[in-house]
C-alpha cells in the first residue's frame, strides 16, 4: 500500500504548502513552471519540506520524462542506462541526495547536462557549495527551501484526515521539527498500530525499534542533533558515543567535521577563540587523511570542543543585528565613516571628522546607543552555557 505521505502529496502548485519565497505569485519556481522553462536546478533544504514534491510538480507541468534516482544507491551505470534509452520527450533526472554522488560520479554526469541530454534536478540537505563540483554547480540554479512553519505543518497534518486532539497535534509538530514527511509517517504508523492517536501512542510509536526512520534521512538528523547538543552540554562521553554511531553508520566524516567548525564559533565563541583553530585543523585532517584513521582526529576534536567553556554572545549579537537590518533596512551610514575616494565626496562631508580609535558610535543615527554584543561576564549563567 502506498504510504500516506505519498497519497496526500499535491500534484500541482495549488495544493503545495510552504516555500512561498519560491512558489508564491511572481516567485522564481512558479514563473518557471507557469512559463514551462526547462533548466537544471538544485533544491537545497532540510528533510520533509517539499523537495521531491516540487520536482514532481515541475516535471508534470512541463510534460517531461522524469526519472528518479537516489545518489545513495545509484551510480554511473544508472546514468549510462538512462541516457541510452530512446525518448521523444525532454529527459529530466531527479537525483535525490546529490551530495552523496562522489566527484567521479559527478564528473561522469556533467557532460550529459552540458549537452542537454539530461536536465538535472538535484535535491540535497547539504550545502551544494561544498558537495557539488563547481562545473556542475555552475550549470544549475540553486533554490533554498526553508523548514516548514507551525501553521504550515498544521495544514499538512489536517490533509491526512486522521483525527487527533490539539495536545497530540502540538506534540507531533514539535517532534517533527518542520519535517512534514516525518510527521505524516508518525501519524500513519500510530494509527495503524494503536488506532487512536494520542501523545502516549505517538510516544510509543517513536520508541518502537521496528519503526525507526531510514538512516539516510531522519535518523541521520536525529543523531547529528544529539551529537551537537552533547558537546553543547559539555558531555564528551555522549558526544563520543554519537560520533561513533555516525562513523560506524558510514556518515561522511567531512559532514561531521563541518558541523564541528560551526559549533566552535556558535557555541564556544569568545570563551575560547582558539576552538575555531582546532576545529578547522580537524576538518583539514579529515580531508587529508580520510577514514578510518581520521576518526581519531574527530574524536580528539570532539573531546576538546565538549570540554571548552561555552559562550554564544557573538552568535546572539550577530542575529540581533540581523533583526535590526530586517526591521530598518539600509539606514544611512554616518558621514564620518563613509569612504571618500573623490573630491566631490569629500566636499559632501564623506569621511569628515573621522579619527582612529574614536569612542563615538559608528552605528546609524537611529541605532546610536544600541549594543548587540554582551561579553560573557555581563551575561546570565543560562545564556553563557
Amino acid at each position: 500500500m502506498e504510504p500516506l505521505a505519498s497519497q496526500i502529496r499535491p500534484q500541482d502548485l495549488s495544493g503545495f504548502i510552504g516555500q512561498t519565497h519560491l512558489v508564491g505569485e511572481g516567485k522564481p519556481l512558479r514563473i518557471a513552471i507557469e512559463n514551462k522553462h526547462l533548466f537544471s536546478f538544485i533544491l537545497w533544504g532540510p528533510p520533509g519540506v517539499g523537495k521531491t514534491t516540487l520536482a514532481k510538480i515541475y516535471a508534470k507541468a512541463l510534460d517531461v520524462e522524469l526519472t528518479e534516482l537516489s545518489a545513495v544507491s545509484s551510480g554511473k551505470d544508472d546514468i549510462r542506462k538512462l541516457v541510452g534509452q530512446p525518448t521523444i520527450k525532454p529527459r529530466v533526472l531527479f537525483l535525490d541526495e546529490i551530495h552523496r554522488f562522489n566527484k567521479a560520479q559527478q564528473d561522469f554526469l556533467l557532460p550529459y547536462v552540458e549537452r542537454g541530454e539530461l536536465t538535472l534536478i538535484g535535491a540535497t540537505t547539504e550545502n551544494p557549495s561544498f558537495e557539488v563540483i563547481p562545473a556542475l554547480l555552475s550549470r544549475c540554479r540553486v533554490f533554498v527551501l526553508n523548514e516548514l512553519s507551525h501553521d504550515e505543518m498544521l495544514q499538512i497534518i489536517a490533509r491526512s484526515e486522521i483525527k487527533l486532539d490539539e495536545e497530540a497535534r502540538d506534540w507531533l509538530i514539535n517532534m517533527a521539527n518542520g519535517d512534514a514527511r516525518q510527521a505524516i509517517t508518525m501519524l500513519e504508523n500510530t494509527r495503524n498500530f494503536y488506532g487512536k492517536v494520542t501523545v502516549e501512542s505517538l510516544t510509543n510509536t517513536l520508541q518502537n525499534k521496528f519503526l525507526r526512520f531510514d538512516k539516510q534521512g531522519d535518523e541521520h538528523f536525529n543523531t547529528i542533533s544529539a551529537f551537537i547538543k552533547s558537546m553543547r552540554a559539555s558531555q564528551p562521553d555522549a558526544a563520543l558515543y554519537y560520533l561513533a554511531r555516525m562513523v560506524e553508520a558510514g556518515e561522511d566524516p567531512k559532514f561531521i567535521a563541518r558541523r564541528m567548525v560551526v559549533f566552535a564559533s556558535e557555541d564556544i565563541g569568545m570563551a575560547q577563540p582558539t576552538a575555531l583553530v582546532v576545529a578547522n585543523e580537524v576538518f583539514r585532517s579529515v580531508e587529508t587523511i580520510g577514514l578510518p584513521e581520521c576518526a581519531i582526529n574527530l574524536a580528539h576534536g570532539v573531546v576538546y570542543l565538549a570540554r571548552c567553556p561555552k559562550d554564544r554572545s557573538s552568535y546572539d549579537a550577530y542575529f540581533a543585528a540581523i533583526e535590526d537590518v530586517k526591521q530598518h533596512g539600509n539606514l544611512p551610514i554616518p558621514l564620518k565613516v563613509r569612504n571618500a575616494p573623490t573630491k566631490l565626496m569629500k566636499s559632501l562631508g564623506y569621511g569628515a571628522g573621522y579619527e582612529k580609535y574614536d569612542k563615538e558610535s559608528y552605528l546609524p543615527e537611529q541605532l546610536k546607543g544600541k549594543h548587540y554584543f554582551a561579553p560573557i561576564e555581563k551575561m546570565s549563567h543560562e545564556k553563557s552555557v
